[in-house]
C-alpha cells in the first residue's frame, strides 16, 4: 500500500508538457478603399462623379452574415399554408368497428386511427408552426454594406443621373438601359434574361416604375428599401440621382 500511494505522488509531481498546434489564421478579404464613381445620363453620357462613402463600398465580405441575413429574411417571409388534421379533427369515429375479440382481425378502437385511410395524420406540417426568426438591425445593416460593397468591387454597381420620364414608356426606358449598358462596359444588364438588374429610385416615381415594369429580368424599387435578399437574387444595381440616395443608405447604417 505505501508503495502503491509513493508512486501514485510521484506520478502526481511529474509535470505534463502540452503541445501547442498553431492555427494558421486565414487573412481578410481585401477590402477596396472607396473611390470616386462615374455618374452617367440617361443617354449614356457622362454627367459627373460622386466620392463613394467608405462605411458602403469598403466594408469586408461577410459570406456568414449575409448568409444569416438572407435566410432569416426568407423564413420570415414564408407563408403556412400546409395543415394537416388530427385524430381529433378528422371525421368519423365514434363506434368501435369491430367488437375486440373472436373476429380474427387486428383489435381497433377508432376508424379514425392514423393507420387507417381517412384517418388522422401524424407528426404533419401544421399553421401553428413558426418559421419567423429574429434579425437584429445592425446585422441587416452589415450585411447590406457588405454586399453593396462586394458589388462595386465585383463591378456590379451603376450609377445614373436620372430616370424620370414625362410619361410610362417602355421603349424609351429599354433604350437607357441599353445606353447605360453600353457605357459602363456590362452588356449584361441587357442581355441577361433572368435576374438582371435592380433599379434603385431615389424617390417613388410612378412613371419610371411603370416604364421599367413590362421588362421581366429587372425590378424596380426605392433605394430605402433596398435589402439584402433582393441584392443577392439580381446581378446589377443601378442607383439613381447617387446624390441623394446614398446619404439615405448611409443613414440606415446608423452613420
Amino acid at each position: 500500500m505505501a508503495t502503491a500511494k509513493k508512486t501514485t505522488a510521484a506520478s502526481a509531481k511529474k509535470t505534463v508538457v502540452k503541445k501547442t498546434a498553431t492555427v494558421a489564421t486565414k487573412p481578410l478579404a481585401p477590402v477596396a478603399v472607396a473611390s470616386e464613381a462615374t455618374i452617367f445620363s440617361a443617354t449614356g453620357a457622362s454627367a459627373g462623379s460622386i466620392k463613394l462613402p467608405a462605411e458602403l463600398f469598403a466594408a469586408p465580405w461577410r459570406a456568414d452574415l449575409v448568409h444569416q441575413v438572407v435566410v432569416g429574411m426568407q423564413a420570415n417571409a414564408r407563408i403556412v399554408t400546409a395543415h394537416t388534421k388530427f385524430r381529433g379533427e378528422v371525421s368519423g369515429g365514434g363506434k368501435k368497428p369491430w367488437k375486440q375479440k373472436g373476429t380474427g382481425r387486428a383489435r381497433h378502437g377508432s376508424n379514425r386511427s392514423p393507420i387507417w385511410k381517412g384517418g388522422g395524420v401524424t407528426h404533419g406540417p401544421r399553421v401553428e408552426k413558426i418559421y419567423a426568426v429574429k434579425i437584429n438591425r445592425k446585422m441587416r445593416a452589415a450585411a447590406l454594406a457588405s454586399i453593396l460593397s462586394r458589388k462595386w468591387r465585383d463591378g456590379e454597381i451603376v450609377f445614373v443621373d436620372t430616370l424620370a420620364t414625362a410619361k410610362p414608356e417602355t421603349k424609351g426606358a429599354k433604350a437607357t438601359l441599353v445606353a447605360l449598358a453600353s457605357a459602363s462596359g456590362k452588356p449584361e444588364l441587357v442581355t441577361k434574361r433572368k435576374n438582371a438588374a435592380i433599379i434603385a429610385l431615389a424617390k417613388k416615381d410612378t412613371n419610371t416604375e411603370k416604364s421599367f415594369r413590362n421588362m421581366g429580368n429587372l425590378i424596380t424599387e426605392e433605394v430605402r428599401n433596398l435589402n439584402a435578399v433582393d441584392l443577392m437574387n439580381k446581378r446589377f444595381l443601378v442607383i439613381e440621382n447617387p446624390v441623394e440616395a446614398l446619404p439615405l443608405l448611409s443613414a440606415r447604417l446608423g452613420k
